[in-house]
């Protein structure tokens, strides 16, 4: 098989959001491939927002240590390929077509039971292989959706940390925070560290009592560990981290936003808890590991001149806190968004808050089957917006356009900019149409 035939192998399993609460089906597979995902100390994270971000900090950090290190992230912005990395690299076509072909009958013999493996499930296989077989010395995972049943949840991670909670995926995993944190409370395992974020009360409450029930030890930010002092700084933030071990000054992180230093602190907790018995990091590694940090079509500036922005927030939460990254790194007189969401996602709640900040709006759709169509999209934005202020384009390569020619048409000088947002898919596609580095 070539690696566009194993691509729509995978595809052909279903869509990555149906999700099904059983790991029975992976158990069994985990089983006959001889239980690959015991073969490494794991760090498991979950949460709402900002999991890749924080998978990528702990995977750099550990590796700056002379560690060889697997990354598994969902979704992908543009290649399937991106989920699973190996030495900070995404794996080939060849070794990927390889992998696939090495689980292949495995995956056949536990479809014939009746129970065929979902998409998800296929590529958390695949990761779990490919790394037993690097081998690696440490796998960063992030769950997909949840926790509990989440198929990464077949590991038991030695570290789990808990990103901040709040309401997503709602038809799946519970209709309120508390409920969403006791789903993705499940990665907590007996004997393990938990890194918790600041959480809302109810979600602190969860995550405290399946800790206890467990006996894992806990680390909570703001309480054992946090940020102590964050300046902005050019091409990110300068930052003073505080773990249970020790005191980093001077660390400056290339990405935007508070959200993005409470996502460093956590990392940086877990690569120590990582470390049992050892001091605290060398203060110099901590530094040079933070500096090689990246988080794409995170808060990402994809063109200058004007300023393009991309982010795959996707709900309140994190447009939030995108939002609130933008008004502090970035001073534009005017903003112009460029928006295509999921129609299952809290639309209007993210357009509210969009409304304040964006001078106009252009709405459009991705190339996912679950963008909010075009008409019903612009319908909403219109109520909160204003017909004045909202732009209706059926492409977002045209949409792209629109919105940077009304920036342009506004002057050299005008301090316009551009943020493209409203899912991972958006941020994906604009990544790709603005040929941003790395997108292929």
């Amino acid at each position: 098989m070539d690696y566009r035939a194993v691509e729509r192998a995978i595809m052909e399993r279903g869509v990555e959001w149906n999700f099904d609460p059983t790991l029975d089906r992976i158990a069994a597979l985990m089983d006959l491939l001889g239980s690959p995902q015991h073969s490494y100390p794991v760090v498991h994270v979950a949460g709402t927002n900002g999991k890749s971000s924080t998978t990528r900090m702990v995977e750099t950090i550990l590796r700056e240590r002379n560690l060889r290190v697997g990354r598994f992230t969902s979704p992908h912005l543009v290649s399937m390929r991106e989920r699973i990395s190996v030495d900070g690299a995404p794996l080939s076509e060849e070794r990927f077509v390889e992998v696939y072909e090495d689980i292949a009958p495995y995956l056949g013999m536990i479809d014939a039971g009746g129970r065929r493996l979902s998409f998800f499930e296929t590529l958390t296989a695949m990761a779990f292989a490919a790394f037993a077989d690097a081998p690696v010395d440490v796998a960063v995972i992030e769950t997909g959706m949840g926790g509990s049943f989440d198929a990464t949840n077949v590991a038991d991670g030695a570290v789990a940390v808990i990103t901040p909670i709040s309401l997503d995926h709602v038809d799946y995993l519970g209709p309120d925070v508390a409920t969403i944190a006791g789903e993705k409370a499940g990665i907590i395992k007996p004997g393990a560290t938990a890194i918790l974020a600041q959480q809302q009360l109810p979600a602190a409450e969860v995550l405290m009592r399946k800790a206890a029930e467990v006996g894992a030890t806990v680390a909570r930010e703001g309480l054992e560990f946090g940020v102590l002092g964050r300046e902005i700084a050019i091409g990110g933030q300068l930052l003073r981290l505080q773990t249970l071990k020790g005191t980093y000054d001077d660390v400056l992180l290339p990405l935007y936003g508070a959200h993005q230093a409470s996502n460093a602190a956590c990392a940086l907790a877990a690569v120590e808890a990582l470390s049992v018995g050892e001091d605290a990091l060398d203060p110099e590694l901590v530094r040079q590991a933070f500096l090689q940090v990246s988080s794409p079509g995170r808060l990402e500036v994809v063109r200058r001149g004007p300023t393009v922005l991309v982010d795959a927030a996707h709900n309140p939460g994190g447009i939030q806190a995108t939002l609130e990254a933008v008004q502090e790194s970035f001073d534009f007189a005017k903003l112009i968004g460029v928006v295509a969401v999921f129609e299952d996602k809290d639309v209007q709640g993210i357009l509210e808050l969009m409304e304040p900040m964006m001078d106009e709006i252009v709405v459009t759709r991705n190339s996912s089957p679950r963008s909010m169509d075009v008409d019903d999209l612009a319908a909403l934005a219109e109520e909160i917006f204003g017909m004045d202020r909202v732009h209706q384009v059926e492409r977002l390569d045209s949409a792209i356009d629109r919105a940077i020619g009304m920036v342009d048409a506004l002057g050299e000088f005008s301090g316009a900019g551009v943020l493209i947002t409203g899912s991972v898919v958006t941020a994906g596609d604009a990544r790709l149409l603005l040929k941003a580095d790395g997108a292929t």
